[in-house]
């Protein structure tokens, strides 16, 4: 089948449309004074890190000290100059780090027992334990204790582990914002005795007032 002369220049220019969006973005090389063009995709992951960078720069000392903490704890202490936090940090890490080993490897232990403690054609290791062997009536019963025992304090734990991590995070958040409060002489503080009415009782009830205030030349 002929196709028309007149049909095929039509085919031909509208691939050459559709073909003309690609040639863009691409690198010139064909002089010393070669110009880069940034195509499309480049220019979006050029953005999006400029726009991660700002981001990161607008969130000022309290919010770059959390972050570093959240990467590394113990980074965002040494960000804001609080060096002597960090042994404190790690050395916490390591107590709890440690019993979360300590607890799960003495439930794994204990688990182990029970199950071939249950399995006529096993033998557990605590066999001939004084309280959990199979002398013993409560033998196979404490054998379960223990294991609901370590099981719970590797799961406290853990628990206690994220809390700490928290706290750190917390605590560069905090500190840096302490970092750019206003603790200069002209800050004070004022206590006096004053009189508080309680709702309650309808009675006036006898107390302290803390005023903090900035004194002025």
């Amino acid at each position: 089948m002929r196709i028309a002369p007149g049909i095929a220049f039509f085919l031909v220019g509208l691939a050459f449309q559709f073909l003309a969006p690609q040639a863009h973005g691409q690198v010139i090389t064909t002089s010393p004074d070669s110009v880069l063009v940034l195509t499309p995709e480049a220019d979006t992951v050029n953005q999006e890190k400029q726009f991660f960078l700002s981001g990161f720069k607008n969130l000022g000392r309290p919010g770059r000290a959390a972050v570093f903490s959240a990467v590394v704890p113990g980074l965002g202490q040494i960000y804001n100059g609080a060096w002597w936090k960090v042994p404190i940090i790690y050395a916490t890490g390591g107590v709890i780090g440690y019993f979360i080993v300590d607890n799960h490897n003495n439930y794994k232990d204990f688990e182990q027992a029970l199950e071939q403690r249950l399995d006529p054609n096993a033998t557990d290791k605590y066999v001939d334990h004084r309280y959990y062997g199979t002398a013993w009536p409560a033998g196979t019963r404490n054998l379960g204790l223990s294991r609901d025992f370590y099981r719970r304090n590797r799961d406290m734990s853990i628990i206690i582990g994220v809390v700490a991590y928290t706290l750190n995070i917390a605590e560069a958040y905090v500190h840096g914002h302490m970092r750019d409060f206003d603790v200069g002489d002209n800050l004070s503080l004022r206590v006096q005795p004053d009189m508080f009415r309680t709702p309650t009782a309808n009675t006036l009830t006898p107390g302290l007032t803390l005023t903090l205030y900035t004194r002025t030349k």
